[in-house]
């Protein structure tokens, strides 16, 4: 029952409300596309945080990036594999969010990535309720493409 109320939620009208926009869908810097279907779920290549199609931030969390900032480029993250799902299949063909993966570029002795990965996972349980929950790995590791603070990458399931 709820997954039927799910897709009947307008969710571009949701993401208005929350006071939020997707942005446009950065075009590939390789051999790979923004997003994949096969059968009922979309795999979302990883999504770094772009404003405007520029890299919003460079650096290490726990360096010269807070935790707290590498929390907002989470959730820039997450809207841009909205974007990337909207351009592939639609949004309103979200059924849930079922696996979130956030890698997070860490100074030497920074623990915090579920934290920082909290960012994405938050705006999809604001965005999609209940259905948003899903299940997630956060990662630190040494670099990341750009030299990016964050990178998420994410599957949905999507009406069959």
């Amino acid at each position: 029952m709820l997954r039927l109320l799910l897709v009947r939620i307008d969710l571009h009208a949701r993401l208005a409300e929350l006071g939020l926009a997707l942005p446009g869908v950065s075009p590939s810097k390789g051999a790979y596309i923004p997003a994949v279907r096969t059968g009922n779920l979309v795999f979302v290549s990883g999504q770094v945080p772009m404003t405007n199609g520029e890299l919003t931030a460079t650096g290490k969390v726990g360096g010269n990036v807070t935790a707290q900032f590498a929390y907002e480029l989470s959730q820039r993250c997450a809207l841009a594999a909205l974007a990337a799902i909207d351009a592939s299949v639609g949004l309103a063909n979200v059924v849930r969010v079922v696996k979130v993966t956030g890698f997070v570029a860490s100074a030497e002795g920074f623990h915090g990535q579920p934290g920082v990965v909290d960012g994405a996972s938050d705006l999809f349980v604001r965005v999609f309720g209940d259905n948003g929950r899903h299940a997630r790995s956060s990662v630190g590791v040494a670099e990341l493409p750009l030299g990016a603070p964050v990178e998420v990458e994410v599957i949905v399931e999507v009406v069959g």
